[in-house]
């Protein structure tokens, strides 16, 4: 059976293309032998499930290792202790049904109770005093459970069963539990006392923390490139193309697998910087999966998540990395966001473009006919025009915007320009924004059209010599890209200050910049 590249559900090694992650079970598997209970909580499509799968293969020899999925359970589920205790019963039981542990079956079957979770937490000890091998317990997608009463009131009784263990030097208890879902259940309240509505403690505070890195790296995709590249003999340059994968996705899982399936199936094996791009590009109209849609979702149910995610993305905010505020750790949560050097930034260049895209739409509607662009009008021979590009948007900010409140123009500026160049590379190329240039005064665009790369890099006038210190970070900027050229535009909210009337091409350093003062 020939493999291939999966983005639906769990990897199988057998059937499927995979990174080597062999480090990382390495990573969880010495958390489980140190008998931790811990929780894998990543964002949606980032390698959990697969993961738990892979754990469970590895584990096998060394314990009794039962894995549940609470998916899709149902509201019959959280009816009450004896449904909720039952029906869990039901669900290890039919984990066991397809193994080859008849004789753990019958244990399982004999001695569970389920009238109450005392009953539970009980036959509980019974079934893991009398395993023959030390029980790990693996659930996935707890979070589908996570707001219901009755599923916090069994992570306590795992929780109290643990502490027992601790206290007493009982060990007839599950010798590790691992919950995997989106949501950190760690943070999850419970009841102290039914009648104590304002009392509240963790049900999973006994959880060890979780370090261990889920993204991929360019040494562990190209393992991936290896196995593929073996069956299909297409001549990549492997390493390269799995810098490349990783500099668009930043390692997330489904990202990664998502390009190489794209290529594979939809562009010709076209293992290349141009093959990459179209398939980034496919990924960022939405039709390749849920994972893309749920940005704009969580961005129109959530208006501080919106505002927060639009000061990052458009307006190149920074704030300190920190997981005790609460708008962090959610979009942390969704890997919206990961910390860079202690501040905030935007996980990947796949999500920078959608989130830009999403706020470039929401304006261009509720502004419409302001800005109105003719892809034609800007393209020669196939060739973007960019220098007359930068012109007329020079002139629809001075006749469009020039009575406008220059707060508003320092705030919407990129974000005008961001609307402005979507139509005009729409169908043909693509842009994204180089994270590691963005401020909150500078940010470099990066235009990919018709096989030519143009570096457009946006200003917040802040006097002479920052202006001069832009051209000289352009100048370096296009010398890691091997350019000769570059492009800046620069707000200026100076009324008294004198500025040239036309963009006009400056040398600096040996390299050519096409400047545009707005």
């Amino acid at each position: 059976m020939t493999k291939e590249f999966n983005t639906t559900g769990s990897c199988n090694p057998a059937m499927h293309y995979m990174v080597d992650t062999s480090k990382k079970l390495a990573q969880i598997e010495e958390l489980i032998d140190r008998g931790k209970y811990f929780t894998i909580n990543r964002a949606r499509q980032f390698g959990k499930t697969t993961t738990m799968d892979l754990l469970l293969d590895k584990l096998t020899n060394k314990y009794l290792v039962v894995l549940v999925s609470f998916e899709g359970v149902g509201e019959i589920f959280f009816k009450d202790e004896p449904s909720f205790c039952e029906r869990f019963k039901e669900i290890v039981a039919k984990y066991f049904k397809y193994t080859e542990w008849k004789s753990v079956r019958d244990l399982w079957s004999s001695v569970i109770k389920t009238d109450s979770l005392d009953e539970l937490s009980d036959s509980l000890t019974d079934f893991c005093k009398q395993a023959e091998s030390q029980v790990v317990l693996m659930i996935d997608e707890v979070d589908k459970s996570s707001d219901n009463q009755l599923f916090l009131n069994f992570l306590g009784m795992l929780r109290n069963k643990y502490l027992e263990r601790s206290r007493r030097g009982m060990n007839s208890t599950f010798h590790s539990v691992i919950l995997a879902g989106v949501y950190d259940v760690k943070n999850l309240k419970i009841k102290l006392r039914p009648d104590e509505e304002r009392k509240y403690n963790s049900p999973w505070n006994i959880a060890a923390d979780f370090n261990v890195d889920m993204t991929f790296h360019p040494d562990e995709i190209i393992t991936m490139l290896n196995e593929y590249e073996a069956d299909h003999h297409t001549g990549m340059d492997k390493e390269f193309i799995s810098k490349e994968i990783y500099k668009y996705t930043s390692g997330y899982p489904f990202l990664v697998s998502k390009i190489c399936e794209l290529i594979d199936r939809r562009f010709e094996k076209d293992w290349s910087e141009r093959g990459i791009q179209m398939a980034v590009k496919e990924i960022v109209k939405g039709n390749s999966g849920t994972l893309i849609d749920d940005i704009s979702k969580n961005l129109e149910n959530n208006e501080e998540l919106r505002s927060f995610m639009y000061s990052i993305s458009v307006n190149g905010q920074k704030y300190t990395y920190t997981l005790i505020d609460p708008l962090i750790k959610f979009a942390s949560m969704f890997s919206y966001i990961k910390d860079v050097g202690g501040k905030t930034a935007i996980h990947n260049l796949i999500f920078e473009e959608c989130f830009q895209q999403y706020f470039a739409l929401a304006y261009d509607r509720q502004n419409a006919g302001k800005i109105s662009v003719t892809q034609s009008e800007y393209i020669q021979n196939g060739k973007i025009n960019m220098p007359y590009v930068i012109e007329r948007f020079q002139s629809l900010i001075r006749n469009e915007y020039r009575n406008t409140d220059n707060k508003f123009l320092e705030r919407q500026g990129r974000l005008l320009f961001l609307c402005f160049l979507k139509p005009i590379v729409n169908g043909t190329g693509f842009y994204y924004v180089e994270p590691e240039t963005r401020d909150g005064g500078r940010m470099d665009l990066v235009v990919s059209f018709a096989g030519e790369e143009f570096v457009i890099e946006l200003k917040i006038w802040r006097g002479e010599k920052y202006e001069v210190e832009g051209k000289v970070q352009l100048a370096e900027y296009l010398k890691t890209r091997n350019l000769n050229e570059g492009y800046l535009v620069t707000f200026s909210f100076l009324k008294n200050k004198t500025v040239q009337e036309e963009p006009e091409w400056v040398e600096h350093d040996g390299k050519r910049i096409y400047e545009a003062i707005i």
